[in-house]
């Protein structure tokens, strides 16, 4: 069998009594470690389970599925995900190989970013398409997220924005030398995030457009969400390029229209209260 372990946002105590169960019954354990981090490392989760962890990166993953799941086939092997098993597309492909090769799976879920960006007071029926912002390059600024965000503003719909990590990613020049040598993890802030939204906004409006997002747009950091030091931040999306959130993982909201009891919740994570003074993005049902 072939277990698709959700692990939860925080640290080792998050996986669920049945995902602990699971785990500690497999014979091999890999913990998957490069769409997402937990806030603690490696050892403390070995730790806490009881098992010897076999970091999975996304080469391994890629290159030696089948061999992992050549393992399920005759033992129980685990397959721990940060977050939920499906929070990741990567995952649905592991699944889908299993099937092929008759391998049984069963899936553990946990909690994810996707649900727990709740935390901050926005519905979660209010949430259009969640968008992934990259790390820009000197020679590839792509754009496609900011018309994802601004479709979604003009239905009235919040959008979650997912930020760019690079674990275990090789530069250009080492890359094609065939050098495996990797480049130190880098995860985006959110005011990193912020900075790239402002600077398109700011090309927009050289090529005679103004955007539905401007740098007055209300918009929500979150860092950590689900460990001791979760921090939320609201104001506008200006603020967002200089607020002080600490270390990773960071995700950026850029809000649609909102509820009243939506503005009230988010005006106790609020950077300066005179941000939510005008009201011309609120509903009343």
């Amino acid at each position: 069998m072939l277990y698709l372990v959700g692990l939860g946002l925080g640290d080792a105590k998050d996986i669920t009594v049945k995902g602990l169960e699971a785990v500690r019954r497999c014979r091999r354990v890999y913990l998957e470690a490069y769409t997402s981090v937990l806030t603690v490392g490696k050892e403390a989760l070995e730790e806490f389970y009881g098992k010897e962890l076999i970091l999975a990166d996304r080469e391994t993953v890629e290159q030696e599925a089948d061999s992992i799941l050549k393992e399920a086939d005759v033992s129980d092997v685990a397959f721990l995900v940060v977050g939920d098993p499906f929070g990741a597309t990567t995952h649905s492909d592991l699944v889908l190989r299993a099937v092929k090769l008759g391998v049984p799976y069963k899936v553990i879920h946990n909690a994810s970013i996707m649900n727990a960006v709740g935390c901050c007071g926005l519905q979660l029926y209010n949430f259009g398409e969640t968008v992934s912002i990259v790390f820009w390059t000197d020679i590839w600024k792509p754009e496609s997220f900011f018309d994802k965000i601004k479709k979604n503003r003009q239905n009235g719909m919040h959008t979650l924005c997912l930020l760019d990590i690079k674990v275990k990613e090789q530069s250009l020049e080492n890359l094609m030398k065939g050098r495996k040598i990797y480049e130190p993890p880098r995860y985006m802030t959110v005011n990193q995030a912020a900075e790239q939204l402002l600077a398109i906004i700011q090309t927009r409006r050289l090529q005679g457009e103004e955007p539905e997002i401007t740098e007055n747009t209300i918009c929500v950091g979150l860092a950590r969400v689900g460990a001791p030091d979760q921090k939320i931040a609201s104001g506008t999306l200006y603020q967002m390029s200089t607020v002080e959130l600490g270390g990773p993982l960071h995700s950026l909201i850029v809000t649609g229209t909102m509820h009243p009891l939506e503005l009230e919740m988010l005006k106790l994570f609020s950077v300066d209260n005179s941000s939510f003074e005008n009201n011309t993005f609120q509903r009343t049902t």
